[in-house]
């Protein structure tokens, strides 16, 4: 396992690396002078060109630019906020956590939603319980997070008055927008498991254990469920990362505090810094996720760190 665990680590240096070239890169692929298109709204006057482009570093050779960007990166230098003058990641710090815990109760919802819909359609194969459990979930793959938050806003909040529309304070400002995002990471688990659990109950194993006498549910609880979510777990760390990338859109829609309304505020003021550093935050974390996902993974089937 340990030997797995440091064949993993050593992937991710590459990939690392990939994410920091991809970012600093963003700052030469915008149209124009970045410089000038940060200064857009001030009197761009050519001094103030040139103390920008040295503040940035922007008149140092590229490969010193790039090795400068990425050793102040491991060290937590993440830059300087061009707007409010505040080294970046002390301010977006605070809110990560908040778009964290967005992420993990939307995967809450996901797992909740998508294992026994994807249990109970591999249960009633070709039943009507199946054309409606995958019904709801081809629907939740079809439905986007936007229009389903704005759903949920004019239902539970304007209708009903139930839950708050916008706002990121205690737990109920938390439930429809952990609905709305996760519940396209729902459908998508519920069509997994439901493979995943038609194929364990086909293996002799299963058999087997109904030939010994076994109950069904001791059967499909003890024995097909437990192996079926294997598979499954390796799809919790990609959707994970969706579902960073998903709350963009979703906090905009419930005006929550975040990263995602952090970024798009960023690139309407045309904060580069910022933008980088947030970006670069987010792919590190998405990165290391699915790193934790693998020796989970690999902790349940040993046949992983084995191949």
């Amino acid at each position: 396992m340990l030997t797995y665990v440091g064949r993993r680590l050593l992937a991710v240096v590459p990939v690392l690396f990939g994410v920091t070239l991809a970012v600093f890169s963003m700052l030469f692929l915008v149209p124009g002078d970045p410089v000038k298109i940060m200064l857009a709204e001030f009197v761009t006057t050519p001094d103030q060109v040139a103390r920008m482009r040295a503040q940035l570093h922007l008149d140092e050779p590229v490969l010193q630019q790039y090795g400068r960007f990425v050793g102040n990166a491991l060290r937590g230098d993440l830059g300087m906020s061009i707007r409010s003058r505040r080294p970046v990641l002390p301010r977006f710090s605070p809110i990560s956590a908040a778009t964290g815990r967005l992420a993990l109760a939307s995967m809450v919802v996901a797992i909740a939603l998508g294992v026994p819909l994807g249990l109970i359609a591999a249960l009633g194969r070709n039943s009507w319980l199946d054309v409606v459990a995958m019904g709801v979930a081809l629907l939740g793959v079809a439905m986007p997070s936007f229009w389903l938050g704005f759903l949920l806003i004019f239902v539970f909040s304007l209708h009903l008055g139930w839950l708050p529309a916008t706002g990121g304070g205690d737990l109920p400002h938390l439930v429809m927008p952990a609905v709305a995002l996760g519940t396209i990471a729902a459908a998508i688990i519920a069509r997994l498991t439901r493979s995943s659990m038609l194929e364990v109950l086909g293996q002799d194993y299963v058999r087997t254990a109904r030939a010994k006498g076994l109950g069904g549910f001791a059967v499909v609880v003890r024995h097909a469920l437990r192996n079926a979510l294997i598979p499954v777990v390796t799809v919790f760390g990609l959707q994970f990362g969706n579902l960073l990338a998903g709350a963009v859109i979703v906090e905009t829609v419930f005006s929550r505090p975040g990263l995602g309304r952090l970024i798009v505020g960023a690139i309407l003021s045309k904060d580069f810094p910022l933008v980088q550093g947030t970006v670069l935050f987010v792919a590190t974390a998405y990165v290391l996720i699915n790193v934790v996902v693998d020796m989970a993974y690999a902790y349940v089937d040993p046949r992983i760190r084995i191949g």
